[in-house]
Formats: structure tokens, sequence, C-alpha cells
């Protein structure tokens, strides 16, 4: 329970099922500028339970936000927990700065849901004797015939987000309840007002959890500054497609591709970042249509299906907002942990370091992360 709207309704509606719920807000020890101090050391390890629910320290997004899913554990009757997952989401800020660092654009929150909401949280649940961990996301579970569980888009396609699940292990899906996923947005908040939960309004988190400034390259930065020392400001090149020096920049973390504002440089027209340079610490830019890839190739597969024997046509999604597109998929390797992806038309953006998800209609097959 984040405390939004999204995880508050999804508590009432499992209530409603006939669920015993419990609630359980995540510390990930980043402090927001309204933490409160009080209740565990950042050192405390393991899962503790919290029983009392305003009297301990918040660094999920902000104390306010813990406040709100209190009241809302509150008002719907049933027990919340915090879990102290600073070391787990320590992981997920080193990844975030090591791949900026590298020149790719990473995907946190995908990464979060693999390694904590629905990894970690299990381990959770285990220890308590629950059978299901369930969460706001939009995105919906089915049972097939054959027995399998299918992941595929939520109702709403406007708020779907089942692209930042596809890492979940398949074996666990069984065990995922998600039960916004069957309703759009708008009913989510006429339910929730319709309990007077205070949430019902709430306007809704648009920056990652971690990055609390909003300014991604100046907290890469500080955070790789306490494991190597900075780079020189201003000595990264900037340079057109054609190889022409048009400018200087403070740090490739600063930049990813498909990036149009904030170059630095004034070139006359529109330029995007085409490519990034880590070792030469060279950011390349161009114009839109030099951004037009047909293929890319994907390694670290997590396939939510049997994968098919040989190629086989999909609908590929580069980005969580971005619509999918008609392509094919072909193996690089004898096992099906790297694939190729070509589209039938050429597609902008495509970004190292970011998932792309395959679908059949809107069911997700699986994926992999765009070398």
């Amino acid at each position: 329970m984040s405390g939004g709207v999204d995880s508050s309704v999804a508590a009432h509606l499992l209530l409603e099922a006939g669920h015993e719920v419990i609630g359980v807000f995540m510390r990930h020890g980043v402090e927001s500028p309204v933490a409160c101090g009080l209740g565990l050391n950042d050192g405390d390890a393991g899962f503790p339970v919290l029983g009392d629910r305003l009297d301990h320290k918040q660094g999920c997004c902000s104390a306010a936000d813990a406040r709100d899913a209190a009241r809302v554990a509150d008002r719907l009757g049933i027990p919340f927990y915090a879990l102290n997952l600073n070391r787990e989401f320590g992981r997920i800020i080193d990844y975030f700065a090591d791949e900026y660092a590298a020149g790719r654009t990473p995907n946190p929150c995908v990464m979060c849901n693999h390694w904590i909401k629905f990894g970690k949280l299990f381990d959770y649940a285990d220890s308590v004797g629950a059978e299901f961990v369930a969460t706001g996301h939009y995105a919906r579970l089915t049972a097939k015939a054959d027995g399998s569980i299918a992941l595929s888009r939520g109702h709403d396609t406007g708020k779907d987000q089942s692209y930042v699940l596809f890492g979940v292990a398949r074996e666990l899906l069984s065990r995922m309840l998600l039960p916004v996923g069957g309703y759009e947005k708008p009913r989510i908040r006429e339910l929730a007002a319709g309990l007077g939960l205070n949430v019902a309004d709430k306007r809704e988190s648009q920056e990652i959890c971690f990055v609390t400034s909003g300014r991604h390259g100046e907290f890469v930065r500080a955070h790789r500054a306490k494991k190597s020392p900075p780079r020189e400001q201003g000595t990264g090149e900037i340079v057109t497609t054609a190889g022409e020096l048009v400018g200087h920049h403070d740090g490739i973390e600063n930049f990813t591709i498909g990036q149009r504002k904030g170059l630095g440089v004034a070139m006359g027209e529109p330029y995007f970042v085409t490519h990034i340079d880590a070792a030469a610490n060279r950011v390349v830019i161009g114009r839109k249509e030099e951004l037009s890839r047909r293929d890319l190739t994907a390694s670290g597969a997590n396939w939510l299906v049997d994968p098919p024997a040989q190629s086989f046509r999909c609908l590929a999604q580069i980005r969580y907002n971005s619509p999918a597109a008609p392509a094919t998929v072909e193996w690089l390797d004898e096992a099906p942990d790297r694939f190729r992806v070509t589209f039938d038309e050429p597609r902008h953006g495509v970004a190292p370091g970011q998932a792309v998800v395959l679908y059949d209609g809107d069911r997700v097959l699986g994926g992999g992360w765009i070398e």
C-alpha cells in the first residue's frame, strides 16, 4: 500500500472478494524532505514488522504517503505494517546509477517489480502464511484452458502497466492478484470517494521514488561519487552523426536516447540524442529520422509462456509509454535468452537498457533488455 488510490482501492476489492488482507508499506531508506525521523534505524535488516502506524521513519516517497496508507488501512479495518527493504532498494539504486553511467537508459520500475514487489514481498508473504501478493497495477491475470495463468493488458488501455511486469517469474503468476486491472481509472477514483478514502483525488506520482529532486543526472553523479572520482565538468563531447563537434556536456548521465530538450546546443532545428558512447564520454545527436531503427537485439529474456521453438510474429513494445508494433522475433542463441526483434516499420527511440516486451494481442509473452 503506497498511499495512492490504486493500491487503496485494490485492498477494498480484495476484502469484498472475501480475502483476509494485510496492508504493507515499503521503506526504501531514501529520505525525502518530509520524511519523519522516528522508528527503526536504516541499518535494521530482515523484515521488521511495525505494529503502530505513525511512530516510525518512512523513506518510501514521503511520510505523507505513509500516513495516507495508514489512514486507508484504518478505514478498511485491516492490519498495516512497514517493511524495511533499504538493502534491496540499494541494489536498485546501484543499478540505476550504473546503467546511466554506462550510457544506457535504466528502468527501475521493472526492476522493482521483479526484485521487490513480486520478489522479496513473496518472502514476507511466506513468513506470515499469506497465499497471495497483490498490488494496484493496471494489468490482468486470467486462467487459461491449459491451466496456465496469462498476464494481459489492463482494461484501461491508457493506464496499462503490463509492460513493467514482464520480468515477474512465471511460477509466481498463480500467487499474484491485480484487483484494479479490470477497471478504468475514473471508476477507481469513484470507488475511493464512495468509501470516504482521503486518497480519492490524490495526484499520481510521476517521478522515480528515490530521485526526490527529479534531477536524474545530479542523483547519479552524487551516488557514483561515493565509489569513484567524478569526471571533470564540461569535458564530454557532443557531436553530430556526421562527426562534427558542436558542444560539450557535463556527463552522459544527463542524456538518454531520443532526448530532444536540454541538449545544451542550438542547432537551428530539432535534434535528438541518437547514441551515447560511454567509453569516449561522447553524446551523438541527429535529426529525428536518424533515430529510426528497424531492429534491435535483447538479452536477459524472461518468458511467461513456453517460448516458441523458432521465429514468430508478435507485437513488440520498446518503452512504457510507447505503443506496441508488429514485429518478428528470432533467436540469437540456442537457449532462449537472447533474441532479435525486427519491426515491420522503423521505430524511433530504441534505447539500450530499456525493456522490449512482446505481446500476442493483449497477452504478455515475455521480454528482455535491449542491447
